[in-house]
Formats: C-alpha cells, structure tokens, sequence
C-alpha cells in the first residue's frame, strides 16, 4: 500500500505521517454530511489525530508496512471513530501522568489525555493481532 484506500465509511492509511491531512480530509467530509457542528469537527479532528499519529509512531509493528485504519460511524446522535493499528498494544494506566510536575515541560505523551478530554468515551481494545481505539462524541 503506497497511498491512502477509502471504502464507504473506511479509510486505511500506509504507516506515515504524511497522510493524516488526507485521514482529516475524509472524516471531515464525513462528519460534514452528518451535519455536526465545527467545534464538534474540530474536537473529532485532533483527537483522531493524536490517535492516528500514536498509531503510526508507536502502534505498527516494526517494518510491516501494514496500514492503519479508520472507521467512523453515525448513530443516534453520537460519532464513533476507530482508529486500528496491528501494535502489541499498551497498558493506558502505565502512561506516565500528563501533569505531573515531572511531566509537564515534556514534549511529548499528552496525546490519549488530550483525547479523553475532548471526547465523551474512550475505549481501548488490544489482541494479538492489533491495537483498536474507538472514541465516542455526541452530536446535535
């Protein structure tokens, strides 16, 4: 896979960074159909982008070349988006605190905190084959 594959509510990226403006694009357009509000896109947006990011960075297995992807569904007012990666996953309570003072001045592991605050559920599903998390917001 050289290039970012879409089917119906379904995008699967190559493991880079260069398509998350192309991941942004598709659940824009999405969520646009859906009608949600900006502030509700915006919030989806970065938290989809921190998720595909950490994917890409931490969640494939080393050389595989496998894609990440993600899916995002509508239903009874609320958006569910899972990113999936094939990662031998992590333990979410082993995170270092975002905020604690040894954190604070660090450059990076704000990614699953600022998610968990912008969106209404997070959950973190982790087997064999892969890392899957799926965020929940609700929309008018």
């Amino acid at each position: 896979m050289d290039k970012p594959e879409i089917s119906g509510n379904t995008i699967k990226i190559p493991p880079s960074h260069k398509f998350l403006a192309d991941v942004d694009n598709f659940l824009e357009s999405i969520l646009r159909e859906y009608k949600t509000e900006d502030s509700v896109i915006a919030d989806i947006a970065i938290s989809v982008s921190e998720l595909v990011n950490n994917a890409v960075t931490h969640g494939r297995k080393a050389g595989n070349g496998n894609p990440v992807t993600v899916e995002i569904n509508h239903q009874n007012n609320k958006i569910k988006v899972s990113v999936t990666d094939n990662g031998s996953g992590f333990n979410p309570d082993e995170l270092d605190d975002p905020l604690a003072d040894e954190n604070l001045l660090k450059e990076v592991g704000r990614g699953l905190f600022i998610v968990r605050s912008l969106m209404d559920t997070v959950d973190i599903q982790t087997t064999n084959q892969g890392t899957t998390i799926s965020i929940t917001k609700t929309i008018q």
